[in-house]
């Protein structure tokens, strides 16, 4: 008897211990799904920061997808692109012109001669002597061009350097507009109506830019070098129209030839054929200040130079003519009313002969 309750009890215990257990479940279950929560309400979780958030995008996109960064504006989107090995790339702006077109004066550091040089700073150019309307009893204007491949005409291609820079005549013209303020005009005509600035006579040589990729051979570094393109070689400027007017002054009786004006004529392309092309118009008398400080190419004696004023009134350079005053109403070219090229230099030479008639046939021996 005493047994049988014993197992009694035993089977009880059990019996409620697993009552217990199966109701506890259950009252777990219906609460969560049906009931508010007794405990303490759970905390939201922060909102990742702009550091978590680089980092995720950073984690996703080593994963394969692309996560964009809404945190802070972004100036381009971002792409999935491998970097390159040389990722360096400088760029370097170079706007000077091979050949003295355009480029920056250098100044030497130390005395480039042995003998110091006080005479081309201080040369002044003399004045024109005075003549009177009056005076002039006979006056022609006469157009002539300058071949710069002429023997005579060499120093007009010198491309040495001196103090002043480039020492070919076209350079010289270009530095006296951009350094000496001597003004350009337009070459519609020989007029002197209309100015060009300093601008607008460099972009008649200065051209495009042009980017080239220069790889570093050691390093394998890119260098995106930016140059401006010429629009033509500074070679092809060789030829230089001069405008010039011979007047007989009877005061001093002997015949007077005064520059009015000088162009450079530049060869460019146009169709595949070589076309020459007028660039600008100067006006000579403004010119004289700055050519006085320059002096000419001699092959024979460096030191005895002489400037590119003493040049131009003495008169040293060969040239042909293209047009004059004399017997021509129609104001037309040598080259409009004759096709024959050896025939056009014989009538230029012509032209200078009868110059030369008038002032010889005024004596009486």
């Amino acid at each position: 008897m005493r047994k049988l309750i014993i197992f009694g009890l035993v089977f009880f215990v059990g019996i409620n211990a697993m009552v217990h257990a199966q109701s506890k479940y259950k009252t777990g279950t219906t609460k969560n799904a049906t009931t508010p929560a007794t405990t303490a309400p759970a905390t939201t979780a922060p909102a990742p920061n702009a550091k978590t958030r680089t980092k995720s995008a950073y984690l996703n996109n080593t994963a394969g997808s692309v996560s964009p960064d809404t945190s802070r504006p972004s100036a381009s989107p971002v792409v999935n692109t491998p970097a390159p090995v040389n990722s360096a790339v400088t760029v370097r702006f170079d706007t000077t012109i091979v050949g003295g077109f355009d480029t920056k004066q250098e100044v030497s550091l130390r005395s480039n001669y042995a003998v110091e040089r006080q005479l081309t700073k201080d040369r002044k150019p003399l004045e024109y002597d005075y003549i009177r309307e009056d005076d002039q009893v006979w006056s022609q204007f006469v157009w002539e061009e300058i071949d710069g491949h002429e023997k005579m005409n060499q120093g007009f291609m010198y491309p040495g350097r001196d103090d002043n820079g480039d020492q070919r005549f076209f350079s010289i013209l270009l530095n006296a507009i951009k350094y000496d303020s001597v003004v350009a005009f337009s070459p519609d005509n020989d007029l002197f109506k209309t100015p060009l600035t300093s601008d607008q006579v460099s972009n008649l040589t200065a051209g495009t830019l042009d980017t080239v990729d220069v790889a570093d051979p050691v390093s394998g570094a890119i260098e995106k070098v930016i140059t401006r393109k010429p629009r033509f070689s500074p070679d092809s400027v060789y030829t230089f129209r001069i405008k010039e007017q011979w007047i007989f002054d009877k005061e001093s009786s002997k015949m007077t030839c005064r520059i009015i004006g000088i162009a450079p004529i530049a060869k460019q392309l146009v169709a595949g054929k070589s076309q020459p092309r007028t660039l600008f118009w100067i006006y000579y008398p403004d010119l004289r200040k700055s050519l006085v400080k320059y002096e000419v190419y001699n092959p024979k004696n460096y030191a005895g130079r002489m400037s590119w004023e003493e040049l131009f009134e003495s008169r040293y350079f060969s040239s042909y003519v293209i047009k004059s005053t004399i017997n021509n109403p129609g104001d037309k070219y040598l080259n409009a009313l004759i096709k024959d090229p050896l025939m056009r230099l014989l009538e230029g030479q012509n032209i200078k002969e009868k110059i030369f008639n008038y002032e010889q046939d005024l004596w009486a021996y």
